[in-house]
C-alpha cells in the first residue's frame, strides 16, 4: 500500500469514532473519495465538514485540499482502467467533462512550468547532443510521447532506435548494443511501465547515460536516471493527461533543434524536395495537378 493509506491504517486504532468512521470509508472507497468535497465526505460518513478537516490535518496535511491532491497523486499508481473509468461519474455532464478536464491540462502546464528543473533541462540538452547513438522508449500510453519525439528526433539525428515493441524479448534485443557512449530516453507515467523501468536498468548497468521524462522522483522508473525531467500528468478518468508531458518534450526538441540548426537546415531541404516530388502533401499534390494541366 502507499504511504497515505499506510499512515491512516497505523492511526486507525488511536482514532476516535468520527474519524475511524472517515479513515474506514477511504481505505473501502478510496477511488471515489479522492474526488469528493470535505462536505460530500462528511455526509457518506455521518460526520460534519469540519470533523473531516481536522482528519486530515491529524494526518500531517495542511488542510483538506492538500490531502486530497495527496491521495489523486497516489491512486494513480494505484486504481485499476475499471476504477479510473468510474471516475467519470464526478462530472456532472459533458460540458462540465470538457472544463475540468481541459482545465486540469492548464493547471499541469501551469505547475510543469514553475517547477521544472532549467538546470536538469540544459544536462538533458548536452547529454543527448554529446551521444553517439539515442536511445527512445515510451510503451503503452506513452507510445504516442516517444513516437511524436521520435519522429522529430531522426531529422536531428542520424542515429535514433526507437523502441516501441510491447514484447519483453524484442525491446532487449532492441536494446542490447547499447554502451557508455550513448543515451537511453525513457518516458512513462503511472501506471508505469514495468518494460520501460528494466530498459532504464539495463541501459544504466551497460554505462550508458539514462534520462528520463515522468512525473514525479523517487519511483522504479527515476532509481536508475542520471538525468530526470518531470512534468504534471493528472489522470482524468481511463485516459491520462499528457499534455504537460508533451509540451516538455516540445521544448527539448526546439531546443536541440537550436543547436543543431545547420544539419536539420540541410535536412529540411532534401526532404523538402521529396515530399514535393513524391506530393505527400495536399498541397504538393494540387499544384502537381495545376502544372500538368497547364
Amino acid at each position: 500500500m502507499s504511504l497515505i493509506f499506510d499512515e491512516i491504517t497505523n492511526r486507525m486504532d488511536s482514532m476516535s469514532k468520527g474519524h475511524k468512521a472517515i479513515a474506514s470509508y477511504i481505505l473501502d472507497n478510496y477511488d471515489k473519495a479522492a474526488y469528493m468535497t470535505a462536505s460530500k465526505l462528511g455526509e457518506a460518513t455521518g460526520v460534519s465538514e469540519s470533523t473531516v478537516v481536522r482528519f486530515t490535518m491529524e494526518l500531517g496535511f495542511d488542510g483538506y485540499p492538500h490531502f486530497q491532491n495527496t491521495l489523486k497523486e497516489e491512486l494513480k499508481s494505484k486504481l485499476t482502467s475499471v476504477q479510473r473509468l468510474d471516475a467519470t461519474e464526478r462530472f456532472a455532464d459533458d460540458a462540465t467533462a470538457i472544463r475540468d478536464i481541459m482545465q486540469a491540462d492548464i493547471d499541469n502546464l501551469k505547475a510543469t512550468l514553475n517547477e521544472v528543473s532549467t538546470e536538469s533541462f540544459e544536462d538533458a540538452v548536452k547529454t543527448i547532443l554529446g551521444a553517439k547513438k539515442i536511445y527512445l522508449m515510451g510503451l503503452r500510453s506513452s507510445s504516442p510521447l516517444s513516437s511524436f519525439m521520435h519522429f522529430y528526433m531522426t531529422l536531428l539525428f542520424d542515429d535514433v532506435i526507437h523502441i516501441h515493441s510491447n514484447s519483453a524479448n524484442e525491446v532487449f534485443e532492441q536494446i542490447l548494443p547499447i554502451s557508455k557512449d550513448d543515451v537511453m530516453i525513457g518516458i512513462s507515467f503511472p501506471r508505469y511501465s514495468t518494460r520501460t523501468v528494466n530498459s532504464m536498468a539495463y541501459a544504466k548497468d551497460k554505462g550508458a547515460k539514462v534520462i528520463v521524462i515522468t512525473d514525479k522522483d523517487n519511483t522504479a522508473l527515476t532509481e536508475n536516471a542520471d538525468i530526470k525531467l518531470f512534468a504534471r500528468s493528472s489522470m482524468a478518468s481511463f485516459v491520462d493527461s499528457l499534455a504537460a508531458p508533451l509540451s516538455l518534450i516540445n521544448a527539448l526538441l526546439v531546443t536541440l533543434g537550436m543547436h543543431r540548426k545547420d544539419h536539420i537546415k540541410s535536412s529540411f531541404e532534401a526532404l523538402e524536395n521529396l515530399w514535393s516530388k513524391y506530393s505527400v502533401y495536399e498541397g504538393d499534390r494540387v499544384k502537381k495537378e495545376e502544372d500538368n494541366n497547364e
